[in-house]
């Protein structure tokens, strides 16, 4: 088995807080055991390095006025903050091993006397493992996916069965040795042209060109559904509400590096090529200010016209070659601070060329060199 080394890890205090949704009942365990420390495992490159991030309070979202909401809509007021992290590495593909680790949990308390009361402090750690898909994921991944095409019924078991039978190519996250075997969070690419056959598939793309609009994004929305499907990946990538935003640069650099190595370590030149993708397809969600047409001309409203549920969102929107919005149907809780923004599908074309640059934006972003 490759050895793991470990390092000191990334620190929450009072990570106390989720929000709203699917899968957020998943952190509950971790808030009411007192949860604090959380440690994340990535894949070891090709070319090992070691990975350090300065001590700051990191955003759980990309735009400055959605932080403010995320943090007054909450249940409870997440409150991250960093001391110092490294990631635990492990080793490249095709070594003898499996991505597991020793899982840790402590507890402390400390006591501090004040005029009115005492506190008492519980300190726990979690480890956050990065595991290659299996069939026993099939019901945490269903779940994530349940309102991925709103609320469309499709073939949602055939696309669970597809994202978890590509092993070699995809991510899922969870804690180790928990017994519930939950999955936080998972990430993979598939290629369009390679499942073109297979019910869920052909079903998505109807639901794509069904929402699209009648312009000429429609077209080339049309074009990679069709003559450039094999060269099309649909990145797909789901998670609970406000898991640790450090898992994202090294979930994000997981994919794209094991997409690289597809394509000369698969078993057939055919399989190669499938990874050999010159676009990905994104299907996300992002706020969208129910008055944004007649905001667009006023400066001090930028901010506020769009807010992204995911961090990394506005980063692939900027690199978009094009990209559309469109109306959801499927009930989601409305907080008071989010009274005048509707919940839309938001459907990004990303030139493959691009991921560098994205790479690159999102670690500045999250705070890891």
């Amino acid at each position: 088995m490759a050895s793991l080394q470990r390092s000191p890890a990334i620190k929450f205090e009072g990570f106390d807080g989720w929000g709203g949704g699917i899968g957020c009942e998943l952190l509950k365990p971790l808030a009411l055991s007192g949860v604090e420390d959380i440690h994340i495992i990535k894949e070891m490159p090709r070319k090992p390095s070691r990975c350090r991030q300065s001590p700051r309070h990191l955003p759980l979202t990309f735009s400055p006025f959605f932080r403010t909401v995320a943090q007054v809509a909450s249940y409870c007021k997440a409150n991250h903050q960093i001391h110092e992290s490294t990631f635990y590495k492990k080793s490249p593909p095709n070594a003898a091993g499996n991505r597991s680790i020793n899982h840790t949990l402590e507890e402390k308390s400390e006591e501090s006397e004040s005029s009115d009361e005492d506190s008492s402090e519980v300190v726990a750690q979690a480890d956050f493992a990065f595991f290659d898909p299996k069939p026993d994921d099939f019901h945490g991944v269903k779940v994530l996916l349940q309102t991925y095409l709103d609320n469309k019924l499709w073939d949602l078991s055939g696309f669970v069965d597809l994202i978890l039978g590509q092993t070699t190519v995809g991510t899922v996250v969870k804690i180790e040795d928990d017994d519930d075997n939950g999955v936080f969070s998972f990430i993979t690419a598939l290629n369009l042209g390679r499942y073109k056959g297979h019910k869920c598939i052909m079903e998505l793309k109807e639901f794509l060109l069904g929402v699209g609009p009648e312009k000429d994004v429609k077209d080339a929305l049309r074009l990679l559904l069709g003559e450039e499907a094999q060269n099309v990946g649909l990145l797909v990538s789901q998670r609970v509400v406000n898991i640790p935003p450090q898992l994202l640069p090294p979930l994000y650099d997981a994919l794209f590096d094991e997409i690289s190595w597809a394509t000369e370590d698969e078993p057939t030149e055919e399989c190669r090529s499938s990874f050999c993708f010159k676009f990905f397809l994104l299907i996300s969600r992002i706020y969208k200010h129910k008055n944004a047409d007649q905001r667009k001309g006023r400066r001090g409203d930028i901010d506020e016209a769009r807010i992204y549920v995911k961090p990394e969102d506005e980063i692939f929107h900027k690199l978009s070659l094009w990209s559309f919005s469109f109306p959801l149907h499927t009930e989601h809780v409305a907080t008071h601070e989010l009274r005048n923004y509707r919940l839309m599908g938001l459907v990004m074309a990303i030139e493959a060329d691009k991921v560098s640059t994205f790479r690159k934006e999102l670690h500045s972003l999250i705070g890891e060199p």
